[in-house]
């Protein structure tokens, strides 16, 4: 026989006692919960990397590799990277909407702005210009002493054409009282901290590397540039044969149209079986050497780049002036948003095109370029010279002597 213990009932008083009694006790325990794990874990009990949160790591967290501490801090880097550009991109969307027209009739819109001219960059420089510029356009060039026979060539060739808005930017006294004894429009920039005695008396890697710095001025006073070097003999007026609907407007070292304006380059991988062949798309560079850049501020913004990475790590200035034009945005990279134009090839000519094709045809040597730029050949003054007999005074046989290419 089983016995049967019976249990009192508790009466309503001792129950709401004990029920009372139940959550004092479970609020004390969780108070106390709470304050170890507020001494443990003071920036939380799911914080991913207890090294960035301000306490050091103990002997127990040693298991948290610094490898995994590295990719996580890269991680909320690319993160926060990430977001910054995004709101950029959508502060530079076009504020007004635009309507599209019917199918076929819809251009992108690409010439950007002009700056407003900031005249307290440069005040000199300035005044100077507001003499010389047409229509606030001008062509520089910078120049010491080591080219002063080109730099002869160079602007006799201007002064024969009869283009007035040309300046030289002297490096050094003695090109400046060159360019003064000719009528050469000159201009000598103040002694700073940017320019050493290297940078002003050195060959043309040297000088190349300021002219970007230099040219920014320019632009930020309000005038369109057409940078020019001084191994390129002018043959016509380079501002009659200009689109100026990009930031940036250049000749090219391409030979041919497809090197010169692009092409579609097929890349063989025989390793990928029927997927070998991959579309790639190839353009031969810009000439840094001779191209015309309107004050805008992707212009500017090329300048910067092309300057710091200069000043920074050195290198071909061509290199990167065409890196930064035409490398992509991706992550991690913010690509430079300009519009670019290829110029013509036959009418801004480099020495490729001229002496390997153009001097052996008949047909394309009765038609006069623009200008011809000297950049493939290392025996420029005696080309330059050359080529104005041929196109100036019509002497074909001045060009025979010199070989396609650099002997």
């Amino acid at each position: 026989m089983i016995e049967r213990i019976d249990v009192p009932l508790l009466q309503p008083d001792n129950a709401n006692s004990v029920r009372k009694s139940k959550i004092a006790a479970a609020i004390a325990v969780g108070i106390l919960l709470g304050c170890v794990f507020a001494i443990l874990f003071p920036h939380g009990f799911l914080a991913s990397n207890p090294q960035f949160n301000g306490r050091h790591l103990s002997k127990s967290d040693s298991r948290v590799s610094s490898r995994s501490i590295k990719s996580s801090d890269k991680l909320n880097s690319l993160k926060t990277e990430f977001e910054q550009r995004k709101d950029k991109a959508q502060k530079q969307v076009l504020a007004e909407p635009h309507k599209a027209g019917p199918f076929g009739t819809v251009n992108g819109l690409r010439t950007n702005p002009t700056v407003v001219p900031d005249e307290s960059v440069n005040p000199r420089l300035s005044k100077i210009l507001e003499k010389i510029a047409v229509e606030r356009e001008i062509i520089v060039a910078l120049a010491n002493s080591n080219v002063k026979e080109m730099l002869e060539v160079w602007f006799s060739s201007i002064k024969r054409v009869g283009i007035p808005n040309y300046l030289v930017v002297a490096l050094d006294d003695e090109t400046a009282q060159f360019c003064e004894s000719n009528n050469v429009p000159v201009y000598v920039r103040d002694p700073d901290e940017g320019i050493n005695s290297i940078e002003r008396t050195g060959g043309s890697h040297a000088v190349s590397s300021l002219k970007f710095r230099i040219l920014r001025e320019f632009l930020v006073l309000g005038y369109s540039a057409l940078l020019s070097d001084v191994d390129i003999v002018y043959l016509q007026n380079p501002f009659s044969h200009l689109c100026r609907d990009s930031d940036v407007e250049s000749m090219s070292d391409g030979h041919n149209s497809m090197t010169a304006f692009g092409h579609d380059d097929v890349f063989d991988e025989p390793a990928m079986g029927c997927a070998r062949y991959v579309h790639t798309m190839r353009i031969w560079a810009y000439d840094s050497g001779f191209f015309y850049i309107r004050p805008t501020i992707p212009s500017i913004d090329l300048l910067d780049r092309v300057a710091t990475r200069l000043s920074h790590g050195g290198g071909w200035d061509q290199s990167i002036f065409n890196e930064e034009l035409f490398f992509l945005s991706c992550p991690g990279y913010d690509g430079l948003h300009a519009a670019k134009r290829t110029m013509d090839m036959n009418l801004f000519m480099n020495s490729n095109v001229f002496f390997k094709t153009v001097r052996k045809d008949d047909n394309l040597s009765k038609l006069k370029p623009v200008i011809v730029h000297v950049n493939y050949h290392p025996d420029k003054l005696p080309r330059m010279k050359a080529v104005m007999e041929f196109y100036v005074n019509g002497q074909k046989d001045a060009v025979k002597p010199f070989p396609d290419g650099s002997d």
